[in-house]
């Protein structure tokens, strides 16, 4: 068996040449990193939040570096959709990567609108953020709340014929309660998991250092957060799973996909190592050769015994 089939995987009705993504949020519509590599190495590009409008996003500063971590608070600042559809599916298009579209929006109402639209265009799957608050509702987060998430996924899947993803919040106190839900919704994948809640005080000032105060934790850190998260999720449910959290090495990748993810994603990591991507690819190639097996047999092998 070559390398390439080894490397096969799914995401649903999402066929990846092999599982090395990156996450949305740290990756933008891949024009930086596309200075650093060819993103036709990747299985897909999970692009930054796409809302329907454009958004400045919020006041400074927006990052701030912990021990073996980030905290952000960028706001989904974004072009909006028309921009993504005018400008950056054409530029992705010049590679040979799926393009898994990230969307956010304020109420039900928007996110049924984004992803309808969406959906008439050339994207490979719809990623449904659900970490937004919902401004009908006195700001309450989608992802933490069952009903509404119930709400929400019926209602983009309702639009949506293409794979949809619903991307969660580690914030909860199940997360394969919200998973479950999802999957019963008609959700093609889970993607987990989104930032941890945290912030930073300046010692200085006395002040929080966020406008907002709470911020996103992700980087190394959580990696061992995030995996747990998603080993849970893997007995709850039967869709697949695309994990990230924290990845910054091989080691890492492989951990999530013995976990139970299907495909991973790389996001913080790559700000000290825009390569990481092309680095945890040449691992897997290495790996899956060495123990004659896929991806998609190694997929929840710790549930299963491990390699004895």
């Amino acid at each position: 068996m070559g390398v390439n089939t080894l490397l096969r995987t799914t995401i649903g009705t999402l066929e990846l040449k092999n599982p090395v993504t990156v996450a949305s949020g740290t990756f933008g519509c891949g024009r930086e990193f596309a200075q650093f590599f060819d993103l036709s190495i990747l299985g897909a590009v999970s692009v930054k939040g796409i809302t329907l409008e454009p958004r400045k996003g919020n006041p400074p500063p927006r990052l701030h570096e912990t021990p073996m971590g980030l905290l952000n608070s960028i706001g989904l600042q974004n072009p909006g959709v028309e921009h993504f559809i005018r400008e950056e599916i054409p530029f992705l298009r010049r590679y040979d990567t799926k393009i898994i579209a990230n969307i956010n929006g304020n109420t039900i109402e928007e996110y049924r609108e984004l992803s309808s639209i969406l959906n008439r265009e050339d994207v490979d799957a719809i990623e449904l953020n659900v970490s937004c608050p919902n401004v009908k509702e006195g700001g309450m987060v989608f992802g933490t709340d069952k009903e509404m998430l119930r709400r929400a996924v019926r209602a983009v899947r309702s639009v949506v014929t293409k794979c949809l993803i619903v991307k969660l919040s580690p914030n909860v106190t199940s997360i394969a309660d919200m998973a479950r839900i999802c999957q019963e919704e008609g959700a093609d994948a889970i993607s987990l998991v989104n930032t941890f809640s945290g912030m930073a005080i300046d010692v200085q000032s006395g002040r929080p250092v966020f406008h907002l105060v709470g911020a996103g934790m992700s980087g190394p850190a959580i990696k061992p957060l995030a995996l747990k998260k998603v080993y849970d999720v893997y007995q709850a449910v039967e869709v697949p799973i695309l994990g990230m959290g924290g990845i910054s090495s091989g080691d890492d990748a492989v951990e999530f996909l013995l976990a139970g993810s299907s495909a991973i994603a790389v996001g913080t990591a790559m700000f000290s190592n825009p390569l990481l991507p092309v680095e945890i690819l040449r691992y897997l190639k290495s790996f899956t050769r060495a123990k004659k097996m896929g991806v998609e047999h190694i997929t929840g092998l710790a549930h299963r015994g491990g390699f004895s």
